[in-house]
């Protein structure tokens, strides 16, 4: 089996380095994109490419990089992100608020620093996919699409996601490539853990950042991939019918619309 190349946005942190780190450890040729991706702990072997998904320039520079030294893609993870910046601000947690209180600045960081960059990333990520016949996006999204948690900006952010999902899914099955949103559960970032250490989070059923990328990986290889194209995804659901387990051995519960 010949190599398999991944890109992975928004990996200097959180969720994306954990999905770099997984992918790596699998086997697959990464690149990883972020504003601060140079001063990220992750693998030697992954190829850092400074990037702001804010910039459209600048992610077009990124997929021409790996176009021109990977010859080809065959995985985007779009884990970029905004909007979880200034959840303090004059001394106030502005994270739960109703939204006519919310601060415009959170629109601006999740619709275009998350959902936009997503929509970028995923067309440059076309273009080299669809003419190979073959290929898998996948878009970190989250319960916040089907149910209120948090506030009504991430909800609305979260559900754009996963309707660029179905729609890009159905103009990209003729071509053999495969686009699905994976729903995480709780994942042991460096923000989840420093929140756990003031005792308000249950860690019990968390998932390693490094899960998500093995999830991911087994998605990649899976023969009957195309079938699931179009649909929103639990990584623990698909890890647990995919034998896929996180770092410990373990295999966490998946969550579902009622538990989350």
């Amino acid at each position: 089996m010949n190599r398999q190349t991944a890109l992975v946005t928004g990996a200097s942190r959180g969720v994306g380095r954990g999905v770099v780190i997984g992918l790596a450890a699998a086997g697959f040729r990464v690149f990883a994109t972020g504003r601060s991706i140079d001063a990220a702990d992750l693998p030697d072997a992954v190829v850092r490419i400074r990037c702001d998904h804010l910039r459209d320039d600048e992610t077009a520079a990124a997929f021409a990089r790996v176009a021109a030294e990977a010859g080809g893609l065959d995985v985007l993870v779009n884990s970029a992100w905004g909007g979880y910046e200034r959840m303090v601000e004059d001394g106030r947690f502005t994270w739960p608020l109703p939204f006519w209180e919310q601060p415009g600045h959170r629109w601006t960081g999740m619709m275009d620093a998350g959902v936009r960059a997503a929509f970028v990333a995923g067309s440059h990520a076309a273009r080299i996919m669809a003419p190979c016949g073959r290929g898998l996006i996948v878009n970190i999204s989250f319960w916040a699409a089907q149910k209120h948690l948090g506030n009504v900006i991430y909800g609305v952010a979260k559900a754009a996601t996963d309707k660029m999902t179905a729609d890009m899914a159905h103009e990209l099955r003729p071509h053999g490539v495969t686009v699905v949103s994976l729903y995480p559960g709780l994942v042991r970032t460096e923000a989840v853990m420093l929140a756990a250490e003031g005792g308000w989070l249950d860690l019990s059923n968390s998932e390693s950042p490094e899960f998500l990328g093995r999830v991911v990986a087994a998605l990649a290889r899976d023969a009957a991939l195309l079938e699931r194209t179009g649909r929103i995804l639990v990584a623990a659901a698909v890890a647990a019918e995919l034998g896929v387990s996180d770092v410990d051995g373990r295999q966490p519960r998946p969550l579902t619309l009622e538990t989350v």
